[in-house]
């Protein structure tokens, strides 16, 4: 139901996001406690603002009630991804490309299923993240199809 849910919401928002030059990141739909959220995040080259996340609420709100696929009460939430941007798309790792990574696969890497570093390279196929451990530096490679989670991290 969940994954239906948002598919028909990622459908439904492609038209008005295209027409607002924005990239739909991430779809979720939710129950927190006793309610539903239907999470949508939004971003673009320059980023997103308060205006940006109102104008596809309101248009996506509308688009959602005309066509009703959601039977129970819910909260819609449009808003950015945030500075930790999920990677779940072969575009997302192609720009993420130099920036600092934070990947986690299904099974074990050489021990590890948990790494963070920089990206230095996605060939469509393969991550290379180079992870630096005091003052040296390892590179591991992943195949892509081995990657449970990945995004943008914030290393301080």
């Amino acid at each position: 139901m969940a994954s239906d849910i948002r598919q028909t919401t990622e459908t439904l928002a492609k038209p008005i996001l295209d027409d607002l030059h924005l990239e739909l990141v991430d779809v979720e739909f939710i129950k927190e406690g006793k309610n539903w959220f239907l999470r949508v995040y939004i971003d673009s080259d320059n980023g997103v603002d308060l205006d940006d996340c109102t104008a596809v609420s309101e248009k996506l709100s509308e688009a959602l009630d005309e066509q009703d696929p959601i039977e129970q009460a819910y909260y819609l939430e449009v808003s950015s991804p945030g500075a930790e941007r999920p990677l779940k798309k072969e575009q997302d790792l192609h720009r993420a490309i130099g920036k600092n990574v934070h990947v986690t696969t299904y099974a074990p890497i050489d021990g590890d299923k948990v790494f963070e570093g920089k990206l230095s390279d996605f060939d469509g196929h393969i991550l290379t993240i180079d992870i630096t451990i005091k003052t040296k530096t390892k590179t591991v490679q992943i195949p892509f199809e081995k990657v449970a989670k990945a995004r943008l991290a914030v290393i301080f």
